[in-house]
Protein backbone atom coordinates (compact mmCIF):
# COMPACT_ATOMS: atom_id res chain seq x y z
CA UNK A 1 0.00 0.00 0.00
CA UNK A 2 1.27 3.52 -0.70
CA UNK A 3 0.19 7.39 -0.75
CA UNK A 4 -1.08 7.89 -4.04
CA UNK A 5 -2.42 11.41 -3.70
CA UNK A 6 -2.13 14.02 -1.39
CA UNK A 7 -5.41 16.46 -0.74
CA UNK A 8 -5.51 19.32 0.62
CA UNK A 9 -8.84 21.79 1.63
CA UNK A 10 -9.13 25.43 2.56
CA UNK A 11 -12.54 24.91 4.00
CA UNK A 12 -15.23 27.98 3.48
CA UNK A 13 -17.18 28.95 6.10
CA UNK A 14 -19.28 31.22 4.88
CA UNK A 15 -21.13 32.37 8.25
CA UNK A 16 -17.76 32.68 9.56
CA UNK A 17 -14.98 33.57 6.60
CA UNK A 18 -13.81 36.72 7.82
CA UNK A 19 -12.07 35.27 11.19
CA UNK A 20 -12.14 31.22 10.65
CA UNK A 21 -10.39 29.35 7.83
CA UNK A 22 -9.44 25.87 8.34
CA UNK A 23 -7.07 23.80 6.52
CA UNK A 24 -7.50 20.04 6.26
CA UNK A 25 -5.53 17.33 4.50
CA UNK A 26 -6.47 13.93 3.12
CA UNK A 27 -4.11 11.51 2.16
CA UNK A 28 -5.16 8.80 -0.43
CA UNK A 29 -3.95 5.56 -1.07
CA UNK A 30 -3.87 2.74 -4.03
CA UNK A 31 -5.90 1.20 -2.63
CA UNK A 32 -8.84 3.53 -1.81
CA UNK A 33 -8.21 3.96 1.73
CA UNK A 34 -7.56 7.77 3.04
CA UNK A 35 -6.56 9.58 6.08
CA UNK A 36 -7.91 13.10 7.60
CA UNK A 37 -5.92 15.65 9.60
CA UNK A 38 -6.36 19.56 10.39
CA UNK A 39 -3.60 21.95 10.53
CA UNK A 40 -3.49 24.32 13.92
CA UNK A 41 -4.73 27.08 12.25
CA UNK A 42 -8.21 27.69 11.90
CA UNK A 43 -7.47 31.59 13.53
CA UNK A 44 -4.86 34.35 12.92
CA UNK A 45 -2.79 34.76 10.18
CA UNK A 46 -1.19 31.83 8.19
CA UNK A 47 -3.36 29.48 6.52
CA UNK A 48 -1.81 30.19 2.53
CA UNK A 49 1.86 29.44 4.78
CA UNK A 50 0.50 26.68 5.98
CA UNK A 51 -1.15 25.03 2.80
CA UNK A 52 2.39 25.77 1.02
CA UNK A 53 3.76 23.84 3.65
CA UNK A 54 1.94 20.96 3.30
CA UNK A 55 2.18 21.03 -0.22
CA UNK A 56 6.04 20.79 0.11
CA UNK A 57 5.82 18.38 3.01
CA UNK A 58 3.26 16.02 0.85
CA UNK A 59 5.35 15.55 -1.61
CA UNK A 60 7.31 13.30 0.55
CA UNK A 61 4.69 11.15 1.69
CA UNK A 62 3.56 10.28 -2.08
CA UNK A 63 4.74 6.36 -3.04
CA UNK A 64 5.90 5.91 0.74
CA UNK A 65 4.06 3.21 3.18
CA UNK A 66 1.23 5.33 5.20
CA UNK A 67 1.63 2.63 8.16
CA UNK A 68 5.32 3.77 9.00
CA UNK A 69 3.81 6.84 10.89
CA UNK A 70 7.47 7.24 13.35
CA UNK A 71 9.82 6.94 10.50
CA UNK A 72 7.75 9.59 8.39
CA UNK A 73 7.61 11.95 11.14
CA UNK A 74 11.56 11.38 11.92
CA UNK A 75 11.39 12.05 8.07
CA UNK A 76 10.42 15.64 8.39
CA UNK A 77 11.68 16.28 11.73
CA UNK A 78 15.66 15.21 10.15
CA UNK A 79 15.62 16.08 6.64
CA UNK A 80 13.55 19.23 5.86
CA UNK A 81 15.86 21.41 7.83
CA UNK A 82 13.58 23.48 9.15
CA UNK A 83 11.74 21.37 11.28
CA UNK A 84 14.44 21.76 14.21
CA UNK A 85 14.09 25.19 14.61
CA UNK A 86 10.03 24.79 15.60
CA UNK A 87 7.96 27.40 14.03
CA UNK A 88 3.70 27.15 14.38
CA UNK A 89 2.90 26.99 9.93
CA UNK A 90 5.42 24.68 9.68
CA UNK A 91 4.59 22.38 12.32
CA UNK A 92 1.16 23.17 11.60
CA UNK A 93 1.42 20.91 8.39
CA UNK A 94 3.44 18.44 9.99
CA UNK A 95 0.53 17.81 12.64
CA UNK A 96 -1.84 17.67 10.08
CA UNK A 97 -0.09 15.15 7.96
CA UNK A 98 0.87 12.63 10.92
CA UNK A 99 -3.14 12.94 12.22
CA UNK A 100 -3.99 11.78 8.64
CA UNK A 101 -1.55 9.08 8.97
CA UNK A 102 -2.92 7.43 12.04
CA UNK A 103 -6.58 8.10 11.25
CA UNK A 104 -5.24 6.04 7.56
CA UNK A 105 -3.38 3.33 9.86
CA UNK A 106 -6.67 2.99 11.97
CA UNK A 107 -8.84 2.08 9.04
CA UNK A 108 -6.84 -0.48 7.59
CA UNK A 109 -6.65 -1.81 10.79
CA UNK A 110 -10.47 -1.34 11.70
CA UNK A 111 -9.85 0.01 15.03
CA UNK A 112 -10.34 3.41 16.68
CA UNK A 113 -6.73 5.53 17.03
CA UNK A 114 -6.73 4.98 20.67
CA UNK A 115 -6.05 1.32 20.36
CA UNK A 116 -2.96 1.88 18.52
CA UNK A 117 -2.11 4.08 21.49
CA UNK A 118 -2.37 1.12 24.03
CA UNK A 119 -6.02 1.04 24.52
CA UNK A 120 -8.68 3.43 26.32
CA UNK A 121 -7.96 4.83 30.09
CA UNK A 122 -11.07 6.99 30.06
CA UNK A 123 -14.04 6.37 28.23
CA UNK A 124 -15.98 9.08 29.42
CA UNK A 125 -14.42 12.60 29.32
CA UNK A 126 -15.00 15.82 31.06
CA UNK A 127 -15.45 19.04 29.03
CA UNK A 128 -15.68 22.75 29.41
CA UNK A 129 -17.58 25.35 27.92
CA UNK A 130 -14.56 27.43 26.53
CA UNK A 131 -14.66 31.56 25.46
CA UNK A 132 -17.58 32.69 26.94
CA UNK A 133 -17.08 36.12 26.32
CA UNK A 134 -18.18 34.96 22.67
CA UNK A 135 -21.12 34.30 24.01
CA UNK A 136 -22.61 30.48 23.93
CA UNK A 137 -24.66 29.75 20.99
CA UNK A 138 -24.83 29.62 17.22
CA UNK A 139 -23.72 33.26 16.36
CA UNK A 140 -20.81 35.00 17.72
CA UNK A 141 -20.62 38.03 19.52
CA UNK A 142 -18.86 40.06 22.22
CA UNK A 143 -19.92 39.55 25.64
CA UNK A 144 -19.09 42.80 27.54
CA UNK A 145 -20.98 43.68 31.26
CA UNK A 146 -21.16 41.07 33.95
CA UNK A 147 -24.57 40.65 33.26
CA UNK A 148 -24.31 38.88 30.37
CA UNK A 149 -21.07 36.72 31.20
CA UNK A 150 -23.38 35.80 33.97
CA UNK A 151 -26.40 35.12 31.45
CA UNK A 152 -24.19 33.30 29.23
CA UNK A 153 -23.05 31.31 31.73
CA UNK A 154 -25.86 30.13 32.89
CA UNK A 155 -26.70 28.84 29.64
CA UNK A 156 -23.58 26.76 29.62
CA UNK A 157 -25.01 25.98 32.93
CA UNK A 158 -27.75 24.69 31.85
CA UNK A 159 -26.33 21.93 29.26
CA UNK A 160 -24.64 20.30 32.01
CA UNK A 161 -21.07 21.85 31.87
CA UNK A 162 -19.45 21.83 35.74
CA UNK A 163 -16.64 23.93 34.00
CA UNK A 164 -15.86 26.83 32.21
CA UNK A 165 -13.39 29.38 30.89
CA UNK A 166 -13.55 33.07 29.98
CA UNK A 167 -11.33 36.09 28.76
CA UNK A 168 -11.99 38.86 31.37
CA UNK A 169 -9.36 41.31 29.28
CA UNK A 170 -9.96 39.97 25.18
CA UNK A 171 -11.61 43.32 25.22
CA UNK A 172 -12.37 46.51 27.28
CA UNK A 173 -16.17 47.95 27.72
CA UNK A 174 -15.32 50.06 24.28
CA UNK A 175 -14.87 46.77 22.14
CA UNK A 176 -11.41 47.75 22.15
CA UNK A 177 -8.87 44.71 22.37
CA UNK A 178 -6.40 44.45 25.24
CA UNK A 179 -2.70 44.17 24.19
CA UNK A 180 0.66 44.26 25.50
CA UNK A 181 -0.59 45.76 28.79
CA UNK A 182 2.92 46.10 30.99
CA UNK A 183 0.40 47.00 34.12
CA UNK A 184 -3.37 46.99 34.86
CA UNK A 185 -4.83 50.22 35.47
CA UNK A 186 -7.18 49.56 38.58
CA UNK A 187 -9.98 50.44 36.17
CA UNK A 188 -8.89 47.82 33.97
CA UNK A 189 -8.32 45.29 36.77
CA UNK A 190 -11.79 46.06 38.46
CA UNK A 191 -13.97 45.40 34.99
CA UNK A 192 -12.54 41.95 34.30
CA UNK A 193 -12.45 41.15 38.16
CA UNK A 194 -16.03 41.77 38.15
CA UNK A 195 -16.71 39.92 35.04
CA UNK A 196 -14.73 37.07 36.30
CA UNK A 197 -17.27 37.08 39.53
CA UNK A 198 -20.17 37.15 37.72
CA UNK A 199 -19.55 33.91 36.11
CA UNK A 200 -18.02 32.46 39.50
CA UNK A 201 -21.59 33.63 41.15
CA UNK A 202 -23.24 32.28 38.06
CA UNK A 203 -21.67 29.25 38.26
CA UNK A 204 -21.34 28.23 42.02
CA UNK A 205 -18.44 27.15 44.52
CA UNK A 206 -17.89 23.68 43.33
CA UNK A 207 -17.76 24.48 39.49
CA UNK A 208 -14.42 25.10 37.96
CA UNK A 209 -13.33 28.61 36.75
CA UNK A 210 -10.54 28.75 34.25
CA UNK A 211 -9.18 32.13 32.91
CA UNK A 212 -7.13 32.86 30.37
CA UNK A 213 -5.38 36.23 28.62
CA UNK A 214 -4.60 35.08 25.17
CA UNK A 215 -1.04 36.18 25.88
CA UNK A 216 -2.15 39.69 26.07
CA UNK A 217 -0.65 40.60 29.02
CA UNK A 218 3.22 40.70 30.60
CA UNK A 219 4.48 39.47 33.09
CA UNK A 220 3.82 42.07 36.22
CA UNK A 221 0.63 42.42 34.87
CA UNK A 222 0.05 38.83 35.11
CA UNK A 223 0.95 38.90 38.85
CA UNK A 224 -1.23 42.21 39.30
CA UNK A 225 -4.01 40.12 38.10
CA UNK A 226 -3.66 36.41 39.41
CA UNK A 227 -3.67 38.44 42.82
CA UNK A 228 -6.63 39.43 42.53
CA UNK A 229 -8.44 36.25 40.76
CA UNK A 230 -7.39 34.34 43.84
CA UNK A 231 -10.58 34.87 46.10
CA UNK A 232 -12.15 33.71 43.23
CA UNK A 233 -11.05 30.18 43.11
CA UNK A 234 -9.55 29.37 39.48
CA UNK A 235 -8.43 26.58 38.13
CA UNK A 236 -6.12 27.68 36.25
CA UNK A 237 -4.87 30.57 34.68
CA UNK A 238 -4.15 30.34 31.22
CA UNK A 239 -1.68 31.96 28.83
CA UNK A 240 -1.32 35.45 30.85
CA UNK A 241 1.63 36.47 28.71
CA UNK A 242 3.68 34.85 25.46
CA UNK A 243 5.26 31.56 25.88
CA UNK A 244 8.07 32.73 24.47
CA UNK A 245 8.72 34.44 27.91
CA UNK A 246 9.85 30.89 29.49
CA UNK A 247 11.44 32.11 32.36
CA UNK A 248 9.49 34.74 33.52
CA UNK A 249 6.56 32.13 33.38
CA UNK A 250 8.82 30.46 36.33
CA UNK A 251 8.74 33.89 38.15
CA UNK A 252 4.86 34.62 37.47
CA UNK A 253 4.69 30.70 39.16
CA UNK A 254 5.99 31.88 42.34
CA UNK A 255 4.13 34.62 43.11
CA UNK A 256 0.36 32.60 42.64
CA UNK A 257 -0.90 29.35 43.96
CA UNK A 258 -3.00 29.56 41.01
CA UNK A 259 -1.59 26.78 38.49
CA UNK A 260 -0.10 28.48 35.22
CA UNK A 261 -1.11 26.98 31.53
CA UNK A 262 0.25 27.21 28.34
CA UNK A 263 1.08 25.52 25.50
CA UNK A 264 -0.69 25.94 22.28
CA UNK A 265 1.75 27.91 20.28
CA UNK A 266 4.28 25.42 20.90
CA UNK A 267 5.86 22.69 19.00
CA UNK A 268 7.34 19.67 19.77
CA UNK A 269 8.17 17.77 23.41
CA UNK A 270 11.80 20.09 23.12
CA UNK A 271 9.50 23.34 23.43
CA UNK A 272 7.59 22.13 26.48
CA UNK A 273 10.43 20.68 28.33
CA UNK A 274 11.63 23.82 30.03
CA UNK A 275 8.36 24.78 31.37
CA UNK A 276 8.32 21.07 33.14
CA UNK A 277 12.23 21.36 34.31
CA UNK A 278 11.44 24.62 36.03
CA UNK A 279 8.15 23.64 37.51
CA UNK A 280 6.16 27.11 35.49
CA UNK A 281 2.96 25.63 34.52
CA UNK A 282 0.60 23.12 36.14
CA UNK A 283 -1.00 22.45 32.96
CA UNK A 284 0.07 21.87 29.26
CA UNK A 285 -1.75 22.64 26.49
CA UNK A 286 -0.29 21.72 23.19
CA UNK A 287 -2.70 21.90 20.11
CA UNK A 288 -2.45 18.62 18.21
CA UNK A 289 -2.73 20.61 15.08
CA UNK A 290 0.55 22.34 16.22
CA UNK A 291 2.64 20.41 18.37
CA UNK A 292 3.53 18.34 15.71
CA UNK A 293 0.78 15.75 15.29
CA UNK A 294 -0.46 12.70 17.50
CA UNK A 295 2.93 11.02 17.68
CA UNK A 296 4.15 13.96 19.43
CA UNK A 297 1.01 15.32 21.63
CA UNK A 298 1.71 11.23 22.94
CA UNK A 299 5.52 12.08 23.87
CA UNK A 300 4.33 15.63 25.45
CA UNK A 301 1.52 14.09 27.44
CA UNK A 302 4.28 11.30 28.65
CA UNK A 303 7.19 14.03 28.98
CA UNK A 304 4.31 15.61 31.46
CA UNK A 305 3.35 12.83 33.36
CA UNK A 306 6.93 12.42 34.29
CA UNK A 307 6.80 15.85 35.57
CA UNK A 308 3.53 15.26 37.37
CA UNK A 309 1.54 17.31 35.03
CA UNK A 310 -1.50 16.99 33.14
CA UNK A 311 -3.20 17.71 29.82
CA UNK A 312 -5.16 19.69 28.74
CA UNK A 313 -5.03 19.56 25.02
CA UNK A 314 -6.12 22.91 23.26
CA UNK A 315 -9.17 22.67 20.34
CA UNK A 316 -9.67 25.17 18.80
CA UNK A 317 -11.10 24.16 14.96
CA UNK A 318 -12.97 21.99 12.61
CA UNK A 319 -14.50 18.37 13.19
CA UNK A 320 -10.96 16.61 12.56
CA UNK A 321 -9.78 18.99 15.11
CA UNK A 322 -11.81 17.74 17.96
CA UNK A 323 -11.78 14.40 16.62
CA UNK A 324 -8.55 13.75 16.70
CA UNK A 325 -8.01 15.07 20.13
CA UNK A 326 -10.39 13.21 21.78
CA UNK A 327 -9.01 9.77 20.44
CA UNK A 328 -5.91 10.85 22.15
CA UNK A 329 -7.50 11.88 25.15
CA UNK A 330 -9.25 8.66 25.40
CA UNK A 331 -5.59 7.12 26.00
CA UNK A 332 -3.48 9.16 28.15
CA UNK A 333 -3.39 8.54 31.77
CA UNK A 334 -2.91 11.91 32.94
CA UNK A 335 -5.69 13.81 30.35
CA UNK A 336 -6.90 16.60 32.92
CA UNK A 337 -10.31 17.79 30.96
CA UNK A 338 -11.44 18.54 27.08
CA UNK A 339 -11.90 21.91 25.76
CA UNK A 340 -15.23 22.40 24.30
CA UNK A 341 -14.74 25.81 22.06
CA UNK A 342 -17.30 28.14 21.44
CA UNK A 343 -16.89 27.77 17.61
CA UNK A 344 -17.53 23.92 18.06
CA UNK A 345 -21.66 25.32 18.17
CA UNK A 346 -21.51 26.97 15.29
CA UNK A 347 -23.50 25.27 12.07
CA UNK A 348 -20.90 25.90 10.05
CA UNK A 349 -17.54 24.08 11.52
CA UNK A 350 -19.84 20.99 12.59
CA UNK A 351 -21.96 20.78 9.22
CA UNK A 352 -18.28 20.22 7.53
CA UNK A 353 -17.57 17.44 9.67
CA UNK A 354 -19.24 13.93 8.54
CA UNK A 355 -20.65 12.87 11.90
CA UNK A 356 -21.42 15.81 14.50
CA UNK A 357 -20.09 14.93 17.92
CA UNK A 358 -21.00 17.22 20.93
CA UNK A 359 -20.79 16.76 25.02
CA UNK A 360 -23.82 15.51 26.88
CA UNK A 361 -24.21 17.06 30.24
CA UNK A 362 -20.41 18.43 30.02
CA UNK A 363 -19.03 14.94 29.01
CA UNK A 364 -18.00 13.90 25.01
CA UNK A 365 -18.17 9.69 24.82
CA UNK A 366 -15.15 8.87 22.84
CA UNK A 367 -16.18 7.94 18.83
CA UNK A 368 -15.21 4.15 18.26
CA UNK A 369 -15.46 4.41 14.54
CA UNK A 370 -11.98 3.47 12.56
CA UNK A 371 -8.92 5.96 12.83
CA UNK A 372 -10.20 9.41 14.52
CA UNK A 373 -13.63 8.91 13.90
CA UNK A 374 -14.28 11.84 11.55
CA UNK A 375 -14.14 12.62 7.42
CA UNK A 376 -14.98 15.66 5.81
CA UNK A 377 -18.58 15.89 4.81
CA UNK A 378 -19.14 15.71 0.43
CA UNK A 379 -20.60 19.18 1.21
CA UNK A 380 -17.63 20.77 3.17
CA UNK A 381 -15.50 19.01 0.08
CA UNK A 382 -17.47 20.26 -2.75
CA UNK A 383 -16.99 24.04 -1.18
CA UNK A 384 -13.42 23.97 -0.60
CA UNK A 385 -10.89 25.35 -2.33
CA UNK A 386 -8.48 22.68 -3.15
CA UNK A 387 -4.78 21.77 -3.90
CA UNK A 388 -3.84 18.67 -4.94
CA UNK A 389 -0.31 16.98 -5.20
CA UNK A 390 0.85 13.39 -6.79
Amino acid sequence: MQIQRVEIYQLHWARLKKYWHPVVVRLITDTGVSGFGEAGIAYGHGQTAAVAALKDLGQMLIHQDPLQIEHHWQRFYQHTFWAKSGGAIFYSAISALDCALWDLKGKVLGVPVYELLGGQTNAKLRAYASQLQYGWEAQSRLVKTPAEFAQVAKTAVEEGYTAFKLDPLQFEEEQRFVANRYLLSQHQLQAAVERVAAVRETIGPNADLIVECHGKLEPQAAIQFAQRLVPLNIYYYEEPFSSLEQQEFATVAQHTAIPLATGERLTTRWQFKPFLEHQSVGIVQPDLGVCGGISEAVKIAHLASAYGVGVQFHTCGGPIATAATLQVEAAISNFVIHEEHEINLKPDNYQSGRFHYQPVDGYYHVPDRPGIGQALSEQAMEKAKLTVVE
